[in-house]
């Protein structure tokens, strides 16, 4: 006998112990079955306190126009670098960041000031000026964090501010050959920073007329009163008697105020003729398909009023109100400083991880932050204001983030969220279905449209710390 043919005969044997089937099969009981199921389910969703939490201001034209007082605040802007290896390099046209160069357009002049500008690489703890120096140059910093150190009320050091990456500083030296260092500017980290000497643009302006004539034309301009937040002053009096001369005066309004148009999110959600019209028990189809359609637009919603670019809470908020932590990671007094930069907060925003981050913190301090319930969810606070999590707000390469503190509401001067309500085909608020027929394969088509946008009211209603380390363990 073969040794094929034994292992055939032992398979013969194990196949008779099998006993025969007895009764019907699982398998084929649950075609007959109604089993009990749920509705389809998404991981995508998440809390979405953003949409929750800022107030919808109805827009009815399809723009909001904010109107502010004439502002005289110039060059509050940032730089940018490109880098190519270790070499850091500024983009010509972004030294019209600085006040001196604010409106100048020459790009030929522009790119010898940039290639004119030397790189200088400082160690932590380096002091880059001293209080009471000349200031004969302006800094750009590239990379890193400078503290901004003055003296203290005692006669002691103390941190006035902490700048950080596309900052600038000294560009006073531009124009005024006599000023000198208010500050000492020290390295709290290892910076990259570009400089550009006042010899360097005077050397530069005697052979480019226009930059000559730019520099002599900002130097010139009249001293304008302004409160401390730019705007033109309206002039006062008070605390006086007998019949003094009361001073005229008037409110300028800005000239080009800006508007914001209603952006909107769309998708077309196509669903089989066949599927909709057999398969819809004991749960509609079309309804779950557009359910979780909806959900992820409003998904895209919330991100986008974070991130757009245009309208997006980080990329618009004043850079007057974005701070630094003073040890990386986000500790009380970062939060308390966020804080004290506007009246009235009535929200943190910040990633999970970022939250996580703050309450190491607490807890190396032996704090313990207390919690409040909004909408049966327990929401942790800092001084009383809620920290709402947002999983939108990015997290870079470098595992740092943001934190925001928001004052919303139109009357308070906030942040505001923009749509528009009552739209045609309208299922939600400022979000529409639409038919758009059955094609010759039989597949019927919805348009689903969603209208939204957001407004800063006033430059102190938002404020960002930003570059929060969330990756540093104690």
């Amino acid at each position: 006998m073969s040794v094929g043919s034994v292992g055939s005969v032992g398979d013969e044997v194990r196949a008779e112990q099998v006993p025969p089937q007895q009764s019907l099969g699982t398998a084929a009981a649950r075609n007959l079955a109604t089993t009990t199921k749920s509705a389809p389910q998404m991981q995508e969703i998440t809390s979405r306190w953003v949409l929750k939490m800022l107030p919808w201001v109805q827009v009815q034209g399809g723009a909001y126009r904010v109107n502010r007082r004439l502002t005289y605040a110039v060059g509050d802007g940032r730089v940018t670098f490109v880098q190519t290896g270790e070499r850091v390099e500024v983009i010509p046209a972004e030294l019209c960041e600085l006040p001196p160069l604010r409106g100048y357009d020459d790009q030929a002049a522009l790119r010898e000031l940039a290639t004119r500008c030397s790189q200088r690489d400082v160690a932590p703890g380096d002091v880059i000026v001293e209080a009471g120096s000349a200031a004969d140059r302006v800094f750009l910093l590239a990379h890193g964090k400078v503290e901004k150190i003055g003296t203290g009320p005692y006669g002691d050091e103390a941190v006035v501010d902490v700048l950080a990456d596309g900052a600038y500083f000294g560009d006073g030296a531009l124009l005024d050959g006599e000023c000198s260092w208010e500050y000492t500017h020290r390295a709290a980290t290892a910076c990259v920073l570009l400089e550009l000497t006042r010899a360097d643009v005077l050397n530069l302006a005697e052979r480019a007329g226009s930059l000559s004539a730019h520099l002599a034309g900002m130097a010139s301009i009249p001293h304008q009163r302004t409160n401390r937040y730019g705007e033109k002053a309206i002039d006062l009096s008070s605390g006086h008697s007998g019949e003094p001369v009361i001073p005229h005066t008037y409110v300028d309004y800005d000239p080009a105020p800006r508007e914001y148009e209603l952006s909107v999110a769309q998708t077309v959600l196509k669903v089989h003729t066949r599927v909709a019209d057999l398969y819809n028990q004991p749960m509609n189809q079309t309804e779950q398909q557009l359910r979780l359609t909806v959900e992820a637009l409003r998904e895209r919603q919330e991100h986008e009023l974070i991130n757009n670019r245009e309208f997006g809470l980080l990329a618009n908020a004043d850079y007057g109100q974005r701070i630094q932590p003073h040890e990386g990671a986000p500790g009380p007094d970062d939060m308390d400083e966020l804080l004290s930069r506007r009246r009235g907060s009535k929200l943190f925003l910040a990633h999970p991880k970022a939250i996580a981050a703050f309450g190491r913190e607490c807890n190396r301090r032996g704090l313990v932050p207390e919690s409040i319930d909004v909408g049966g969810h327990r929401i942790p606070t800092w001084r009383g204001v809620p920290i709402f999590p947002c999983n939108k707000i990015p997290i870079s390469d470098a595992r740092t983030t943001s934190i925001l503190c928001l004052r919303t509401g139109e009357a308070d001067q906030g942040v505001i969220g923009l749509h528009q309500t009552g739209i045609p085909d309208e299922i939600e608020p400022s979000m529409s279905v639409r038919f758009m027929g059955i094609d010759e394969q039989a597949i019927i088509s919805y348009l689903v449209t969603a209208y939204y946008s957001a407004a800063i009211l006033v430059p102190d209603a938002l404020g960002v710390l930003e570059n929060v380390e969330i990756s540093r363990w104690r």
